[in-house]
Formats: structure tokens, C-alpha cells, sequence
């Protein structure tokens, strides 16, 4: 109970230091913010121990499997190559310019809640990257894309550096991981992989995980989300230790789809399900219209993964997009629904050396709210 009066109290606090501008321009994903800036002050008071879940026999038996550690070098993995083992990732786990970030997030409809999952259980020394908290406060469309400036505090605020090679990882094997890896892609930093299979992986490996996150990856989560806030609020942020250097070619907006369906120049691909993308199932935010863009073709996402939900080798991925009649010769963009499914097309596309595929930011959630813009597929219309 005293708690919740906290949680009320502070959000109701902050919300007055929020100037009517901002404010106004979005009062859903604001209050979002406040809300889960208050559930990190409240977990401060929670025990923040860390607990190994194996044993040190079964740790030494984890180490056995992957031999002799090799040095740390970002430049041994490829920058071509857009995932990292779970063995890779444990031999040098302990290096300092190594930054492993859980980037869990699920839908809607999925009722999970990544922050306390987190806390349960999570690779060792990870910290947690909010992928609702670093993101464009300008807009009511779920986790667009921030400004570079934005960008660049949150990872300053997460103590990430340019020096650093970067894993990201998530709960579900490969999932919100892969919108991650993007937007470091997308901000100029390379040396970012995600970690092929996840958490799931990890764990299915026997190598140990932590629960109850520490004090300091709490305050740095809420740090990075309330650095994102002071700049959207024209706020001086300091210290920025990550530079950043935007990339424009990697993202596309409302206009460049419009434009390419008027006059196509990329294969337009979407990783939505089948049945959302022909209009026969419901989306899963309320609201939201069914069908897809006319001119893209419907490519799952799931089609990029094995049944371990590590990613396909490039031969299996090349025909799972040729089965789509989706050409690698040619120019490709990909969506979804908001821009993170996308993303895990993009990375099978990087696999197969396609590096330069943009992802439209805004996705379905942006097009079917507009209400001039044609669809297909959308029965209610028909």
C-alpha cells in the first residue's frame, strides 16, 4: 500500500515539473514514462543481491565446452555477420569495452512485462535498454525512432562508449533484440550483434543468468529514459560520451513508402503474420485497421529462425526469401507493425550481405491510421 502511494505521489510530482508543451504533444507516451520512472524508484528498495543459478561445476562444465578463451577483439567478429553465439558471448562476457544490453520487449496482447523479467533473470552484468523509454517523445506512435542528440544521451546515460562492441539480447530468442541492433546501426555504430538465440539459448546452455538487478542498473534505466525526457524538453544533458552519426539510408518514412508505391523502386517486404497482412485477424493494437500496403509482399518474420530460434545459415535464408518471390538483386524495404519485426528481416537480409535495407520506422501502426491512404486486404472496407 505505501508503495503505491509512492508511486502515485511521484508520478504526480513529476508530472508537474513537465512543461504544458511537451506535454501536450504527448500526454500517452509522457504519462508511460512517469509511470515507469516511479516502478524503478520503487525497485531501488528491493534487495539487489545477484544469485547465480548453476553451480560452479556446472559453470566449469560450460567453460569446457567452449575451450580456451580467446582474446577480446571486436574486429574477430565481422560487422557483416549481425549475430554472436551464446559461447562467444560467454568467453568474454567479462571484457570491459563489451556492453551486453537485454532489449526485452513483447506485445501488447503478451501481458509481459520486460523490467520485471529482467529482475528475475537476466546475463550476468547486462543492463537493461528500454526500448519504449529511448525513443521520439514527439509522436504517439509506439518507440519511434529518437534524434540523434536523444540517441546519444540515453547511451551516455547507460555508460555505453563508441569504443564498445555492443550484444543485444531478449527474452524471447530473437525478437525486440534485432530493433536494437538497428537503431545502433541506424546512429553509426557497427560493432553491435545480437546474441543468436537469446536468453533462451543462453540459458538452455547451462551458463549461469542473475536475478534481482542491482541499484546501478536501475538508476542507469531510469537515467537513460529521464535523459531522453530533458532533451525532447530542449534540457542540457551531460556528460555524452556516445557520438553519434546518423545514417539516413537505413530508415524511411511515411513519405519514401508512399512515394516507392507510386513509383517502386524497393521490393517492399513485411514481417507481419499472414493473416494479419491479408486482413483476416485482428491487429493487436486496438484501433488499428488490417491489411497491409499495396505492393509489399508478406515475408514472417519467424521464416528467418530454426526451431531454436537462432538464426537460418544464408542458403536457407536465401530461399526462404526466393519462396516470397522476393529478389536479392534488387533494392529491398522492409515493416511490420511498429517497426520492430522489421528489423529481424533486415538482419537475415544483413546475413545474406544486403546491409543497406531500411526499415519504415512508423510500419502498419503509422499507415492504417491514416485515413487517406489506400490498403489491401482490409475486409471491414470492402
Amino acid at each position: 500500500m505505501a508503495s503505491t502511494l509512492f508511486s502515485r505521489s511521484f508520478v504526480a510530482a513529476t508530472h508537474r515539473l513537465i512543461t504544458p508543451p511537451l506535454s501536450s504533444l504527448l500526454p500517452q507516451t509522457t504519462a508511460a514514462f512517469l509511470t515507469k520512472r516511479a516502478f524503478y524508484s520503487h525497485q531501488l528498495g528491493v534487495a539487489s543481491t545477484a544469485s547465480k543459478s548453476t553451480t560452479w561445476a556446472r559453470r566449469a562444465m560450460a567453460y569446457t565446452r567452449v575451450g580456451t578463451k580467446a582474446g577480446y577483439s571486436t574486429s574477430s567478429i565481422s560487422t557483416s555477420e549481425p549475430v554472436v553465439s551464446v559461447d562467444w558471448l560467454h568467453a568474454n562476457l567479462r571484457e570491459p569495452d563489451l556492453k551486453v544490453l537485454d532489449a526485452s520487449w513483447y506485445m501488447p496482447d503478451e501481458q509481459r512485462n520486460p523490467i520485471q523479467e529482467y529482475q528475475v533473470a537476466h546475463i550476468p552484468r547486462a543492463l537493461f535498454f528500454d526500448l519504449d523509454g529511448i525513443s521520439d517523445r514527439r509522436t504517439s506512435l509506439p518507440h519511434m525512432l529518437p534524434s540523434e542528440e536523444a540517441f546519444a544521451a540515453g547511451c551516455s546515460a547507460l555508460g555505453i562508449d563508441n569504443k564498445d562492441g555492443v550484444v543485444v539480447y531478449d527474452g524471447k530468442g530473437v525478437f525486440s533484440a534485432a530493433r536494437v541492433w538497428w537503431m545502433f546501426r541506424v546512429f553509426g555504430h557497427d560493432k553491435v550483434w545480437v546474441l543468436d538465440g537469446g536468453l533462451p539459448r543462453w540459458r538452455a546452455s547451462g551458463y549461469d543468468v542473475e536475478s534481482s538487478a542491482s541499484g546501478d542498473a536501475i538508476l542507469k534505466a531510469s537515467a537513460a529514459s529521464e535523459a531522453i525526457e530533458k532533451i525532447y524538453q530542449g534540457q542540457t544533458v551531460s556528460p555524452i560520451t556516445f557520438q553519434t552519426k546518423f545514417q539516413p539510408h537505413l530508415v524511411w518514412t511515411l513519405d519514401q513508402v508512399k512515394n516507392n508505391m507510386e513509383d517502386p523502386t524497393f521490393q517492399h517486404i513485411d514481417a507481419r503474420s499472414k493473416a494479419r497482412f491479408d486482413g483476416t485477424a485482428p491487429e493487436p493494437r486496438k484501433g488499428i485497421r488490417s491489411g497491409h500496403i499495396p505492393g509489399s509482399k508478406c515475408v514472417p518474420y519467424p521464416q528467418m529462425f530454426d526451431s531454436s530460434q537462432t538464426l537460418l545459415p544464408a542458403e536457407e535464408l536465401k530461399k526462404r526469401f526466393e519462396q516470397e518471390d522476393v529478389s536479392l538483386d534488387k533494392p529491398i524495404m522492409a515493416s511490420c507493425g511498429t517497426g520492430v519485426s522489421a528489423c529481424i528481416l533486415a538482419m537475415g537480409l544483413h546475413r545474406l550481405g544486403k546491409t543497406d535495407v531500411p526499415v519504415y520506422d512508423g510500419s502498419w501502426t503509422e499507415w492504417a491510421t491514416q485515413p487517406d491512404l489506400p490498403i489491401e486486404g482490409d475486409e471491414s472496407s470492402s
